[in-house]
């Protein structure tokens, strides 16, 4: 039997047992969906499933580190939308639930960085999201700290963790990205340690103003898709630490 887990107008089905424990290793298949009941005999509206995942080490030791905050802007949504981050599936923590009448699934792979594709892959398959509901949300060292940019499509850019996304779907590109600035290393600073270092009590408060930001268009995203609302974010986010 299937039992649902309720979101305004919105379904979605899992296999009826316990309550979840923190981090369930889950062992049977899921299945999300959303819809519309039809009124007075009129269409059903169903709602494609989006897969919204971040980048970073699992472990208190990379907590609040510059690779982690695709890991921090999925604590965000998670809190925003009030879903429960407590379950394990293909090497991942997961949490079910929606944006609106959308059913999102958030996911923060736990086989670090360099392999987290192994989750995405699996997920995105189970799942049956296709590749233009596959949301992946990382830290980008081109941008400016604190900068966010929304792309429908794009390389790795020499990231590991996106490099093995696109490896475990079959090389393709074609998937939206939420690129979250960390900038540069000063000087001659080791990339790998200014990665895993944290960030300064200013590059701190940059990137919360950041996560907020990025949950609201996060949610135009899953709602609207990239339309001109996003256009006017990205360009937002491109000037906004320059003096008018």
């Amino acid at each position: 039997m299937l039992h649902a887990l309720s979101a305004p107008k919105t379904c979605i089905s899992c296999p009826r047992g316990p309550p979840f424990p923190q981090k369930r290793q889950v062992s049977t298949r899921l299945c999300v969906h959303a819809s519309l009941p039809a009124d007075n005999g009129g269409f059903k509206v169903e709602y494609t499933p989006w897969l919204i995942v971040g980048l970073g080490n699992p472990g208190i030791k990379y907590h609040g580190t510059r690779h982690n905050v695709g890991f921090e802007m999925i604590d965000h949504i998670a809190q925003a939308q009030r879903i429960a981050m407590n379950t394990i599936q293909s090497k991942a923590l997961i949490g079910i639930g929606s944006i609106g009448e959308v059913p999102i699934l958030l996911a923060k792979p736990q086989a670090y960085m360099n392999f987290s594709g192994e989750s995405v892959g699996p997920l995105a398959a189970h799942y049956q999201v296709p590749l233009r509901h596959i949301l992946v949300i990382y830290d980008e060292m081109s941008l400016m700290n604190g900068v966010l940019r929304l792309q429908p499509k794009g390389g790795h850019g020499h990231h590991n963790g996106l490099k093995s996304v696109m490896n475990h779907l079959d090389g393709c590109r074609e998937f939206p990205r939420l690129c979250i600035g960390i900038g540069n290393p000063p000087g001659k600073m080791d990339m790998k340690a200014y990665l895993l270092q944290k960030f300064s009590p200013i590059e701190r408060e940059q990137i919360d103003a950041a996560l907020e930001q990025g949950v609201e268009a996060v949610r135009t995203l899953v709602l609207n898709g990239f339309d001109q609302n996003i256009s006017r974010f990205n360009m937002g986010q491109k000037y906004k630490y320059h003096a008018v």
